[in-house]
């Protein structure tokens, strides 16, 4: 991983903070699974895996797009997608990917559980909230946050005191017909 989890007073409410650099979108899946398997809602795993990713994604691009030696946002995407790829392979990830974009800026991953939703929440220094572009399904990128929208109960965000702003999405934990952790959106 690439820092360490802080230990909670609350069982159900975890945080972990994420170095700056590519391979936290790894460590969040992993923080999110074992979170998850902890409080017996393995079956979450995937919905959540997915949106913590992208949230964590859109942290990286908006923390580092405030450094000047920061790389472009066509080189995150690369990275980015190296790294989902090589984990889905379970490959390591490229060699110096992760350490050339430490930009040393705090991101934080948290999950809550509170009976029946789980939120996933991730900070970071940007003051910028997240905008939902058009969708285009043949560019690249630029469909997180509607994976997001479609992958969670609800999503929505909040500034923080002084700077920075925290992402989250909400996530039925609980499910009479048994669906839950799978991909459904009702209105």
């Amino acid at each position: 991983m690439s820092t360490g989890t802080a230990i909670a007073v609350d069982p159900h409410v975890v945080t972990c903070t994420l170095a700056p650099r590519f391979d936290a979108v790894r460590t969040a899946r992993e923080f999110a699974r074992s979170t998850l398997h902890g409080w017996g809602l393995g079956t979450l795993f995937d919905d959540v895996a997915l949106v913590a990713s992208e949230l964590v994604t859109n942290a990286l691009r908006h923390a580092l797009e405030q450094r000047p030696d920061a790389p472009s946002a066509e080189s995150l995407r690369i990275m980015s997608e190296s790294l989902r790829s090589s984990e889905a392979l379970r490959l390591p990830a490229q060699p110096g990917a992760a350490q050339a974009a430490d930009a040393r800026l705090p991101i934080r991953i948290s999950l809550v559980h509170r009976s029946p939703q789980v939120v996933c929440a991730v900070s970071d220094p940007s003051s910028r909230g997240p905008v939902a572009r058009e969708p285009d399904f043949v560019a690249e990128s630029g469909r997180g946050l509607h994976l997001v929208d479609s992958f969670s109960r609800s999503w929505g965000w909040h500034p923080l005191a002084g700077a920075g702003k925290v992402v989250w999405a909400v996530f039925e934990a609980e499910d009479p017909t048994g669906t839950a952790g799978r991909h459904r959106r009702s209105a």
